[in-house]
């Protein structure tokens, strides 16, 4: 199996399975000397972990990292990448494949069952094996090396994401809290949207049925100039690594496919000069023009389609050609977008480092191309 790898500069290549010993990653083309600790990529792990509340899967992975390489103490004792590859792994302690022997021959409808064994002839049902959602795990902490490499050349940038929808239910964006993100379970900024999720999502759950969402992933303190115009787009990478996440239909940037219904007044985002350089006074473009980033503010939203993994009954057919019904069993997560939300952070931190690390290679500036007004 190839393209398990994406990036340039920045490379990162992803293993393991869902019930296999173990899952991780080996990121390539980090620079020297940037901190980089355990710590500093086990606290994002801790968001995406599984079975921190109800409304979760229950499988009870600590998803504890450990560096295997790439890493070593600089003069003053703290430890800090050396240049070479940075090989991460993460035990998977808590697999259950007998939840997974009934079906072992049947297709999940929704699921990459049927198309996995068409391609390979051979496919791991425990849990989806190399499909499964579990794998993101790897993209988290490669997000956690990502965003050290940013911290090192762009201090003041900052990756965020937000869940905006679940199902048929949306916040009010007239209410958006950063602060209130990590106050709820579902990622939401808003508190009230968060309070309606709970009812919803867990009479979903009662049905054994599913839920899908939609998440927003904004990155702030991005210098204007990271992408190419055209086979380099930053916009065409970021959403190549949102679409690459498990159960992921759908991307948009800034506007996205409300664009479509704006006037080109209404879209175009006019400018000013400001003391410090252009201000936009709108958004549309979602920090990205021509490829290039502005300056502004990144905003990208993707669309997480329903579980697939139900309880209730299903029509589908067997390896042999038969017809059949199948109930997925097991640990699954009613709505898989919740914790869509520090993976969708992870890809954005993967992609900006990858581009700046471009941007860098051939001379690129970090600054703007509009010098300062003289008063």
């Amino acid at each position: 199996m190839s393209h398990n790898s994406f990036g340039h500069l920045f490379r990162v290549t992803t293993w393991g399975e869902s019930h296999g010993a173990a899952l991780g990653c080996v990121v390539d083309g980090v620079p020297p000397l940037v901190p980089l600790g355990e710590a500093d990529l086990q606290a994002w792990l801790d968001r995406r972990r599984p079975g921190q509340s109800r409304f979760t899967t229950q499988r009870q992975e600590p998803d504890k990292v450990r560096i295997l390489s790439g890493v070593f103490p600089d003069e003053s004792g703290a430890q800090v990448t050396t240049g070479t590859p940075v090989s991460l792994v993460i035990e998977n302690v808590d697999a259950r494949s007998k939840d997974y022997s009934d079906i072992k021959d049947k297709f999940r409808p929704g699921h990459a069952d049927y198309t996995y064994l068409a391609k390979y002839g051979i496919r791991d049902y425990r849990g989806g094996g190399r499909q499964s959602a579990r794998e993101t795990a790897a993209r988290v902490a490669a997000g956690g090396v990502a965003r050290a490499v940013l911290r090192k050349f762009l201090p003041g940038a900052e990756i965020r994401g937000a869940l905006v929808q679940m199902g048929s239910l949306k916040i009010d964006r007239a209410k958006w809290d950063w602060a209130e993100v990590g106050r709820n379970p579902f990622f939401a900024p808003d508190a009230d949207a968060a309070k309606a999720f709970e009812p919803y999502l867990d009479e979903v759950r009662k049905k054994g049925s599913s839920c899908g969402a939609v998440i927003e992933v904004a990155a702030s303190g991005i210098p204007p100039g990271l992408g190419a115009p055209v086979y380099g787009k930053l916009d065409a990478d970021l959403a190549s690594a949102l679409m690459s996440i498990n159960a992921v239909k759908g991307v948009e940037i800034g506007a996205g496919f409300a664009a479509a219904a704006l006037s080109g007044e209404e879209n175009s985002d006019e400018m000013r000069m400001g003391n410090d350089g252009p201000v936009f006074l709108s958004n549309a473009a979602g920090g990205i023009l021509g490829g290039i980033s502005s300056g502004q503010d990144i905003v990208a939203r993707f669309a997480v389609k329903p579980t697939s993994s139900i309880l209730a009954p299903r029509r589908t057919i067997d390896r042999f050609g038969a017809e059949t019904e199948i109930v997925t069993k097991g640990r699954h997560d009613p709505c898989v977008g919740i914790r869509a939300v520090p993976v969708g952070e992870a890809m954005m931190a993967c992609v900006l480092a990858d581009h700046l690390l471009r941007h860098l290679g051939q001379g690129g500036r970090l600054g703007s191309a509009v010098p300062l007004r003289k008063e």
